[in-house]
């Protein structure tokens, strides 16, 4: 019975396309031929539209508003057939096609991860304060537990007879320099080796006396975990007196079960609050996930630093998290009604925007979980596109009648694709003018990088400026046809992002924006070559949400700027561009899926 419904529903969706081919092709009984003889110059004189972004359709001559190229008659390109599935404004009505915008706005029905855990000591802030010289305690200048101390602050006050004897050896050593100015040296490196400063050891020489009692001083700033010595007590050198812990910086650690752990990602923000102050939120991004489970429990437990300048939060205090995993413009959702589904493919349908004729692109995209009004687009659709909600089953149809890309017609072939599953190879056709130029902006380019690498956001701004600057430096003139078009999308995107860069002081989002600007960039380096110079392509599997990100370096050696001081060493080469470098041959497009998609 099942499989006879859905005979009934293909049939009937057959009908309609049979009827919208009929009522687009032949709309008034007249033959196709006979409609185009009347219409075709007309139509194709009043049309402009652009090589490289054939969405763009205009009624007059002019410039690009994407990438600022010379409109060309739509004669002169492609058929519209290439571009995606055109409808009418008739046809739309009787198919009751709708759309929605989709990502406009921030989803709001977001899971939020309710989490429990405890407030701990930073184990990287601990210390412990030890006596650099042996002998016996006389004074202590730090006694109880709990102590706040202070660097370069007095602990406490020793007897050392080594000492003693030591100073009596400088002395004599001074008597005899004359004769032996080693020995003098001797004696009193042996005394800084206790961590005896130099002006108490001048102070010795001059006064010629000896000093019985010497001070030790605190190495390091924390509170008082444990003291381990009293008054009277004998050390040897290294001794600990105090064990310290730095309460400013602490440890939140929350306790995740396993089936939440895909929700739970390194940098994310956990807001949690406390009993003992009930009136206040605190934040701490998450650095750590611990890789294995509790058998016990079923649970791992994640680490997230906060700071605690104010001192309100102290170590074992119990903690009331959540972790917010609402979609956002990378994870936003389609509607369900939007979805079309065969094997193992997911497809939508999206409208093209600014074109005179309504059209619509067949999109393969990925998806996530399933939520309340939708799914969770992992890739294959951006904030602001029209996805169609209802009459994507009957554009399908269409589609596949006019023998265009649809679920059954996934391969046909697409002159205009932009994608391939290879870069182009300009390398040998590309003016050394013009490698040079473009080897110029790799190497503006890396001060950014460092910048990033450096986690200095005020420095990656002034680069990002200076690597636009560098860009405008670019003759495009010297590159033609396919080449020229190639550049300028990628010119584009590193304007267009390196822009972004300059626009906000956050630290992660430029380095997102890095992100896609290092992927247009190496792009043109692969595609053009370089001039004289050697450059290594990097890749950090864990990057941008455990995605991957690459960039560009002068050496092999790893500094990761998309995580810092925090994963300094994170990453691999993948690629090395010199002048040698040339892209594999490109694969014949039979198979190449219609996708005017840019990320």
């Amino acid at each position: 019975m099942k499989k006879y419904n859905i005979y009934i529903v293909a049939i009937f969706a057959l009908a309609i396309g049979l009827l919208l081919g009929w009522f687009l092709f032949n709309k008034n009984g007249q033959p196709e031929q006979d409609h185009t003889v009347h219409s075709s110059d007309k139509s194709e004189s009043e049309i402009w539209t652009c090589s490289m972004h054939p969405q763009i359709r205009q009624n007059e001559p002019g410039d690009c508003p994407i990438c600022g190229m010379d409109l060309i008659p739509a004669s002169q390109t492609s058929s519209d057939s290439e571009i995606g599935f055109q409808m009418t404004a008739d046809a739309i009505k009787l198919a009751n096609i709708q759309t929605t915008i989709i990502g406009n706005t921030e989803a709001s029905d977001g899971a939020t991860l309710k989490l429990n855990g405890k407030i701990q000591a930073n184990e990287t802030k601990s210390a412990s304060l030890v006596s650099h010289i042996p002998g016996r305690i006389e004074k202590l200048y730090v006694s109880y537990t709990g102590e706040q101390v202070n660097k370069g602050q007095k602990i406490a006050t020793i007897y050392s007879p080594e000492l003693i004897t030591a100073q009596k050896e400088l002395l004599e050593a001074q008597k005899i320099q004359d004769i032996s100015p080693g020995l003098l040296v001797a004696a009193r490196n042996k005394l800084k080796y206790w961590k005896i400063g130099d002006q108490v050891i001048q102070d010795i020489l001059s006064s010629g006396t000896i000093r019985e009692n010497f001070s030790i001083y605190a190495d390091h700033s924390g509170v008082v975990n444990q003291k381990r010595v009293s008054v009277g007590d004998y050390l040897s050198t290294g001794e600990v007196l105090f064990d310290i812990q730095n309460l400013y910086s602490l440890w939140a650690l929350f306790d995740v079960y396993e089936n939440d752990l895909p929700q739970v990602k390194i940098g994310r923000t956990i807001r949690f609050t406390t009993p003992s102050a009930p009136n206040k939120t605190f934040k701490a991004k998450i650095t750590f996930v611990n890789p294995v489970i509790d058998p016990n429990t079923r649970a791992a437990t994640i680490r997230a630093e906060v700071s605690n300048t104010t001192g309100k939060l102290k170590p074992e205090m119990f903690i009331t998290g959540e972790l917010h995993t609402a979609t956002s413009s990378k994870n936003i959702t389609v509607p369900k009604s939007a979805m079309l589904w065969t094997g193992q493919r997911s497809v939508v349908y999206v409208k093209i925007p600014n074109t005179v004729i309504p059209s619509f692109e067949y999109r393969e995209i990925e998806i996530g979980g399933s939520t309340a009004s939708g799914y969770a687009v992992v890739s294959g659709l951006e904030n602001g596109e029209e996805v169609v909600t209802n009459g994507a089953f009957v554009i399908d149809a269409s589609a596949q009648l006019n023998n265009q890309v649809s679920m059954m017609n996934k391969n046909v072939m697409a002159k205009n694709a932009i994608h391939s599953s290879h870069l182009p190879d300009f390398t040998s056709a590309t003016p050394q003018t013009f490698k040079e130029q473009i080897t110029a902006v790799a190497s503006t380019y890396l001060l950014l990088k460092d910048a990033l690498v450096e986690s200095d956001n005020e420095k990656a701004v002034e680069s990002a400026s200076n690597l636009l600057g560098e860009t405008e430096n670019v003759d495009m003139t010297l590159v033609k046809d396919k080449a020229h078009i190639f550049w300028m999308e990628q010119l584009m995107a590193i304007q267009s992002h390196g822009k972004k860069i300059t626009e906000t002081e956050d630290i992660e989002e430029q380095r997102k924006q890095f992100d896609f600007l290092s992927q247009a960039l190496i792009k043109s380096l692969k595609v053009f070559g370089v001039d004289s110079d050697t450059f290594y392509v990097q890749h950090c599997p864990m990057a941008n949400d455990n995605d991957g990100a690459a960039w560009l370096s002068k050496h092999e050696k790893i500094l990761n700027p998309y995580f810092g001081d925090k994963m300094l060493t994170c990453g691999t080469v993948q690629d090395t561009i010199d002048i040698n470098f040339k892209n594999p041959p490109m694969q014949e497009q039979s198979n190449v899926q219609i996708n005017l998609h840019n990320h």
